[in-house]
């Protein structure tokens, strides 16, 4: 049993929708808690089998994906869905089961904060 502690990318707001967890990696250095979240994302997606798995989900139409149609990454399906496990533990996916199939789906809002985080400062 582990004990880690999920740290979401997204923080919910006041019903507003979600913020980010961390700023723009060029308006200010980030704390150890933004980074310690910021980095759970990145080694996340840091497995070459993990980032396939999570383009395919956000390619897919309809913005989600069945496991059935996203599980041809080259490698053993109990192994797909370790690595599917580990992208929703990062905050990066979520999932509904739908009879014997799980659907999976990256939210708009993470998306954003993916790229806000990378975003360069604009020209004032």
């Amino acid at each position: 049993m582990s004990n880690a502690k999920v740290l979401p990318l997204l923080e919910p707001t006041d019903g507003q929708g979600v913020t980010p967890c961390c700023p723009p990696l060029t308006e200010r250095p980030m704390t150890a808690m933004e980074a310690e979240t910021a980095a759970r994302m990145f080694k996340a997606l840091g497995d070459p089998v993990r980032l396939r798995l999570f383009s395919a989900v956000a390619s897919h139409e309809g913005g989600e994906a069945c496991v059935c149609d996203i599980s041809d990454v080259g490698v053993s399906q109990p192994t797909v869905s370790h690595h599917l496990k580990k992208l929703k533990d990062a905050g990066l996916l979520t999932s509904e089961r739908r009879g014997t199939w799980v659907y999976y789906r990256v939210e708009p809002e993470v998306l954003a904060a993916m790229g806000k985080l990378l975003a360069m400062p604009t020209a004032a």
